[in-house]
């Protein structure tokens, strides 16, 4: 049997990959692994199926003798944060965070709060594989009691990282992308003093991450042109990622939130040998820049968890992801889309300077284009020897253009798609060897397959 879990947690089309029968060996998989007797923590987002997930999950823990707390509906990073606020054993999140709505997952968290490790992710696969119950999905789903009042220990937490600053003054549009974020970030802004505007803010399973949130930035480009506002921030479907706009509708990504906070850091010489960790997918500019003021940036592979092992290992103190997933030592390095959104306010407020201007004065990225080469199957569902031949042509394609420019190739841990970065300072040049290397990687996957 091959892996179930990917770059980040469990990932995979509801009734295809993930059903209520893996749910269940998961919940029941994780309730016999753990030797604290303590309860597992569990929320989910708005997606249609996390309610019948939870259903799976909770009846597989119960059934392995451990008690559960369901959160409800609820950012991603409040899961690690209150684990460890509540001593509790562990915790799971039901989320396929950027992902369409007809995707879900699920991601574990063991009791420091943190996304359990490959040791802990074989000893659960091994359960699972020798476990024979298969359940089939349930006629009625069984409304299950959620505790709030927890869930408000984790807001107050986030408005206490504020330090006694507030936001007033400030107008601030906010894209809630009908996902985890519609809990709880409205009223954090608006607590702080924010003129606050909210898109996309109903708790809607069909709607998240459609066209909206952080991978599609229009509705809230089109938000700020439509009423000015001083900033917007844009989170994803479980609020463990944020990319800002400024008031022209400039795109503030994960690289210049680290360009800028990490600058901050640097000058208040709290930023251990001044590096910053990110991977693979930073822009080249970015790096260039950081250098050139006396910053260490260290690449990992793509996925917060290898983020955050780099920074545990290097003894840093922020790094993060362009696409807006941001660790910081303020809530122990858990990625928090919301937490990101109200340090770079908190940043302009202090400076007393609007975004727009910040973000003038980060890097001046390199041109970048990724494409998505579309899969009709999952590379982890393939024979190892396939597998192999597939590494082995993307490691060839890497190598034969690495003159030109940078290039990076990597299958997707979550989706069915192989992503293919180019980098270079001409954009014209970017645009061309990216469509030459999809469409004749394209055809060479297609040969192997065949």
């Amino acid at each position: 049997m091959q892996s179930i879990f990917g770059t980040d947690g469990i990932r995979g089309r509801f009734n295809e990959e993930i059903t209520y029968s893996l749910a269940y060996k998961v919940g029941y998989a994780l309730g016999s692994t753990l030797d604290k007797n303590s309860p597992i923590l569990i929320g989910r987002d708005t997606r249609i199926s996390g309610d019948i997930l939870l259903q799976a999950i909770t009846q597989g823990i119960n059934e392995s003798g451990k008690k559960f707390i369901n959160l409800g509906i609820c950012p991603t990073p409040a899961i690690p944060f209150l684990i460890k606020h509540e001593n509790l054993s562990s915790g799971i999140m039901i989320s396929a965070s950027h992902n369409p709505p007809e995707y879900n997952g699920i991601k574990i968290f063991d009791h420091n709060g943190q996304k359990i490790n490959k040791y802990f992710e074989n000893k659960i696969q091994k359960l699972i594989e020798e476990s024979n119950h298969n359940i089939s999905l349930p006629r009625k789903v069984l409304p299950l009691n959620t505790n709030r009042d927890i869930f408000d220990i984790y807001i107050k937490n986030l408005i206490q990282t504020m330090g006694g600053e507030n936001l007033s003054g400030l107008k601030i549009i906010l894209d809630t992308c009908y996902g985890s974020a519609t809990t709880c970030a409205k009223k954090i802004f608006q607590s702080l003093g924010a003129d606050v505007r909210v898109i996309n803010n109903s708790k809607n399973g069909l709607k998240i991450n459609m066209n909206c949130g952080s991978t599609n930035l229009e509705p809230l480009k089109k938000a700020i042109k439509e009423s000015p506002a001083d900033m917007g921030f844009s989170f994803d479907g479980d609020a463990d990622r944020v990319i800002g706009i400024d008031s022209k509708g400039n795109v503030l990504d994960g690289d210049h939130i680290l360009f800028l906070w990490g600058r901050e850091l640097m000058e208040q010489k709290i930023l251990k040998n001044n590096l910053l960790i990110s991977t693979q997918m930073a822009n080249l500019g970015f790096e260039i820049a950081w250098e050139k003021i006396g910053g260490i940036l260290y690449r990992t592979d793509v996925g917060d968890k290898h983020v955050h092992d780099a920074i545990k290992e290097k003894g840093a103190v922020l790094g993060g992801e362009q696409s807006g997933h941001i660790l910081s030592k303020i809530n122990n390095f858990s990625g928090d889309g919301i937490l990101t959104a109200l340090q770079i306010s908190k940043f302009c407020k202090k400076k007393n300077i609007n975004l727009n201007d910040w973000l003038k004065s980060s890097f001046k990225p390199y041109a970048q284009k990724l494409t998505n080469i579309n899969l009709d199957f999952n590379i982890n569902n393939l024979n190892p020897e396939t597998k192999i031949l597939i590494d082995q042509t993307i490691e060839f394609f890497q190598k034969i253009y690495s003159d030109n420019c940078r290039v990076y190739i990597r299958p997707s841990g979550t989706e069915p798609v192989i992503r293919v970065l180019v980098e270079a300072k001409n954009y014209q040049k970017v645009h061309s060897l990216s469509s030459e290397i999809t469409n004749k990687l394209f055809i060479e996957i297609e040969k192997i397959i065949k």
